[in-house]
């Protein structure tokens, strides 16, 4: 799993500090949060590609966290059959996007599906072979929802000894015992993954919870995450700025990680 930040701003982007984007690539998927002004720029410079783009969640409807999707969507224009495309989000992402391709007549070559949450949305917004996308409601000025990844469980650490010593040549046949799939071999053998994998593994998390106020969802959102990317927009001595623009603090996220058990926390925004 590959996390990519696009950009760690906020309110509005700087020539050397693009506004706040995540990028996650799993075994040529990529699942994007939020993407403000510019977003496709970055995207573009680190070399990640639009075509693997399969899913984009939305925390909420503000100008530095959406007005970089409809600039991704024609990119994703340009390639040939791009794919289905899933857009989750806040109530009205459905009406941004569409409103926008109306006004400006753009050309979309795939079909998008939005999920848009509300107090009825079940706790999973999207599952996929790969992995499993959470999402609950922050504490914002407005409809804010945080996201939680978690990678479905991994089979066990491929044996390269034992493959040899079975006789199962390198390549093909190695990446269907990795998937978890039989293989035969020339002469009529067959080899089955318990025989070169190691014990099961869990699946690795990652939370994306970004403009909120120290809130319970937060806690469900990052426990036990393999990395967190929160919302730390003040320092700990503007606290009354922070409360009434309903944001954290640096040491509020930081506190928010540590009592969930996140590994890791990148601080953005």
């Amino acid at each position: 799993m590959e996390c990519t930040l696009l950009g760690s701003g906020g309110m509005m982007p700087l020539p050397h500090r693009f506004l706040t984007a995540l990028m996650v690539r799993l075994n040529g998927v990529s699942y994007l949060f939020d993407a403000g002004e510019g977003a496709q720029i970055n995207l573009k410079r680190g070399g990640l590609g639009i075509k693997s783009l399969s899913v984009i969640c939305v925390s909420h409807l503000h100008a530095d966290h959406c007005l970089g999707i409809p600039g991704l969507l024609m990119l994703r224009s340009q390639v040939p059959d791009p794919g289905p495309l899933v857009i989750l989000g806040p109530a009205g992402i459905k009406e941004f996007i569409s409103q926008v391709q109306r006004t400006l007549d753009f050309f979309i070559n795939y079909s998008i599906r939005f999920v848009e949450w509300d107090e009825r949305a079940p706790e999973t917004a999207y599952e996929d072979e790969q992995v499993r996308i959470r999402w609950a409601p922050l504490k914002h000025t407005t409809t804010c929802v945080g996201y939680r990844l978690e990678e479905h469980p991994r089979p066990g650490r491929f044996d390269v000894k034992a493959a040899r010593t079975l006789g199962v040549p390198e390549g093909r046949l190695w990446g269907k015992l990795q998937r978890g799939e039989p293989v035969t071999l020339d002469h009529g053998g067959v080899i089955h993954p318990r025989q070169v994998l190691g014990p099961g593994r869990p699946g690795r998390s990652i939370c994306y919870a970004v403009d909120t106020a120290v809130t319970k969802a937060l806690y469900s959102l990052c426990r036990d995450v393999d990395m967190a990317f929160l919302d730390g927009m003040f320092h700990p001595l503007e606290q009354e700025e922070a409360v009434r623009k309903a944001h954290m603090t640096v040491d509020d996220a930081a506190r928010v990680a540590n009592r969930a058990g996140a590994k890791r926390v990148v601080l953005v925004h």
